[in-house]
């Protein structure tokens, strides 16, 4: 409802959310990365749109970008704001909350970025005009 998606498509957006969640989750149960996970399940996410946007003649992005949404990594940004909270209150700068900062904050940026380019990879490919080679 934030991005103004017309009702009867709002299932839609729905499914492509929950099988691009639901594939992160399983990809993360064999142990690969969340980046990695992450960037795969949203380049299923931009193919699945894809294909509804075909049926429905509507825009992908419609689709693409509520169906996003249970992947941001928000307890990675809440632990890199808190955590910088916490060093910012300290009278000296402690170790264990500046590695926890930058783990967590490059961690947010990497999975904010396979999200990006996730979600643009499979538009770019498939409205190509010229051949890749």
């Amino acid at each position: 409802m934030v991005f103004n998606v017309p009702k009867r498509y709002l299932v839609y957006c729905a499914i492509a959310g929950a099988i691009g969640h639901s594939f992160r989750t399983l990809l993360l149960q064999f142990s690969m990365p969340i980046e990695w996970a992450t960037f795969v399940a949203a380049a299923l996410v931009g193919v699945i749109t894809i294909q509804f946007a075909k049926r429905h003649l509507a825009p992908p992005l419609m689709y693409a970008v509520a169906a996003i949404i249970p992947m941001v990594p928000g307890t990675y940004a809440f632990n890199t704001v808190i955590a910088l909270i916490q060093l910012t209150a300290q009278s000296q700068v402690s170790p264990e909350l500046t590695a926890q900062v930058i783990l967590n904050g490059l961690k947010t940026v990497f999975i904010l970025g396979a999200l990006a380019v996730g979600l643009a990879l499979p538009s770019l490919l498939y409205y190509r005009t010229r051949p890749i080679i």
